[in-house]
């Protein structure tokens, strides 16, 4: 019994850190507003729903203020190129410290990397075994049928995620990209190392974290009621995405539960795993990589 409550109490030690860094990581990529205002008190600009991933790469300070018109940044208004009045983009931005989409996506890959091979270690080394984190020989923990389901909740899941940004939009409910369109990369390369290496990385830490190790392991060794854990984790995981704003904290703790009693149900890391991974690589791929915008031609359009 000891060395469970031991693993579980680094579980919440490695929570905590983790929803701390993503804290940090909310005033980087939203703490703008005030350097872009000049004061945090200053009323916004009125909104447009466009999304971050029409903000350029890059815009040379002679392409105009009619250029720089054209995409504001979609929560707060902010114009999103350089060079304008009030002008800002979320890549140039010195808050962010001035760190390129490849020394951002390494340092993803580092400290979620950091965390996971942490937690990981105070398994082996208190013994907690893999099924208690959903990791059996059965067909549907580990085999062919587990990753179908994976594969089918995590295509379903992002459908629903897309359906959800279009609706906050028609109401006016902020959702903020900025952190994604931050991440995503300008060559191929960085795609395949996004796709290949990063996204998978957040995938199965997360999931190791708030899925097998906040439920499985802690229901394993103390018989705790795993309902009760799949609020608590997804709370937790809701607060961990507050970068995203209100809409994206709902839809990600909606999304965390949802992850949850997929876990619970199958028993299965694998499957939870994969439709996490896919619903990060199809936001990355349609939005950033593709460009394409459900919300301004209507869903299906």
């Amino acid at each position: 019994m000891a060395q469970w409550a031991a693993f579980v109490g680094l579980t919440g030690v490695v929570c905590t850190l983790l929803l701390a860094l993503a804290r940090l990581s909310q005033h980087v990529v939203r703490g703008d507003d005030a350097d872009a205002t000049g004061s945090s008190d200053a009323p916004p600009s009125p909104p447009d729903r466009r999304r971050t991933d029409e903000i350029p790469r890059f815009v040379p300070p002679e392409a105009g203020a009619d250029s720089t018109a054209e995409r504001p940044l979609r929560a707060d208004g902010e114009l999103a190129a350089t060079g304008a009045p009030g002008g800002h983009d979320p890549r140039a931005d010195p808050t962010a410290g001035d760190l390129s989409t490849g020394t951002l996506l390494a340092n993803v890959a580092l400290t979620q990397g950091l965390f996971g091979g942490l937690l990981l270690a105070g398994a082996w080394y208190f013994g907690i075994p893999a099924s208690a984190f959903g990791v059996t020989d059965a067909g549907l923990s580990t085999g062919l049928p587990a990753l179908a389901v994976g594969v089918v909740l995590g295509v379903s899941l992002y459908a629903v995620n897309e359906i959800g940004a279009v609706s906050a939009d028609a109401v006016g409910v902020e959702h903020d990209e900025r952190l994604r369109s931050m991440l995503a990369p300008d060559t191929g390369s960085g795609w395949l190392v996004l796709l290949l290496v990063v996204l998978p990385i957040i995938a199965g830490v997360e999931e190791f974290i708030f899925r097998a190790a906040v439920i499985g392991a802690t229901t394993a060794g103390f018989g705790t009621s795993v309902w009760a854990l799949a609020v608590v984790s997804s709370l937790a995981f809701a607060l961990g995405h507050g970068a995203q704003g209100r809409a994206g904290i709902v839809v990600t703790g909606s999304l965390g539960f949802v992850l949850a009693a997929a876990f619970i149900l199958t028993g299965s890391f694998l499957v939870v795993f994969v439709a996490h991974y896919l619903v990060n690589a199809l936001e990355f791929v349609v939005h950033e990589l593709l460009g394409i915008e459900w919300a301004e031609k209507g869903v299906g359009g």
